[in-house]
């Protein structure tokens, strides 16, 4: 197996082979070319974006400036997802955000890690785990997402949480490390911050939106 063939194995390997960085200073090109398009100009800005990142579906909106070890390449974005201002991507290998997802600014979605050996470390030598969010979730300020973390469909993650393991669906969780706090419920239909009334016509009767 190459190191370029490595990527994607979760097997340590070399990332700095000229094979690898050629390709990847390609991609971090068109991430530059992005960020530098004005806000004003939302229909260049849409059209790149199917240059950028392995999938993108339709009502995907990506504020600049992002960042991105690949560019994007390795990041795929269902339906309507909106990420905010500074996201990054440590996009070594695979990234999967889920429809109608939100990721708060300054977040981090980390897929690369290095062994803990200082030895190996010293050479470089780094693998790769993917990060799989779902859809509908809402991801807050900060956040950072480790190597191989999944979260499940409808959840929301507390501004500055540090997530090292995976997060069940249907869930507020918060923190460093990120742990549940509750479910969410039928209260979270009807009410918001701090126990204050949804506006009936906005209620929808539907606690999730389950597609």
């Amino acid at each position: 197996m190459t190191e370029k063939e490595k990527i994607h194995s979760g097997e340590i390997y070399q990332p700095m082979g000229q094979e690898i960085l050629d390709e990847q200073l390609a991609y971090l090109d068109r991430m530059d070319a992005y960020n530098a398009i004005p806000r004003k100009e939302l229909q260049k800005r849409e059209q790149m974006l199917p240059q950028l990142f392995a999938e993108v579906g339709e009502g995907c909106y990506v504020e600049s400036p992002f960042y991105a070890n690949w560019g994007g390449h390795h990041v795929h974005l269902g339906r309507n997802v909106y990420t905010n201002y500074g996201v990054t991507f440590v996009d070594d290998t695979h990234i999967y955000i889920g429809d109608y997802t939100m990721i708060g600014p300054n977040t981090v979605l980390a897929t690369a890690a290095h062994p803990l050996d200082p030895g190996l470390r010293r050479k470089g030598l780094q693998y790769n785990l993917s990060v799989r969010i779902g859809k509908n979730c809402w991801l807050g300020a900060g956040v950072v997402v480790l190597p191989g973390v999944t979260i499940g469909d409808n959840c929301v993650i507390g501004a500055g949480s540090v997530v090292t393991r995976d997060i069940p669906p249907n869930v507020v969780a918060v923190g460093n490390p990120c742990r549940v706090l509750r479910e969410i419920g039928e209260a979270d239909r009807v009410t918001y911050r701090h126990g204050r009334n949804i506006p009936e016509e906005l209620l929808d009767g539907k606690i999730f939106q389950k597609n």
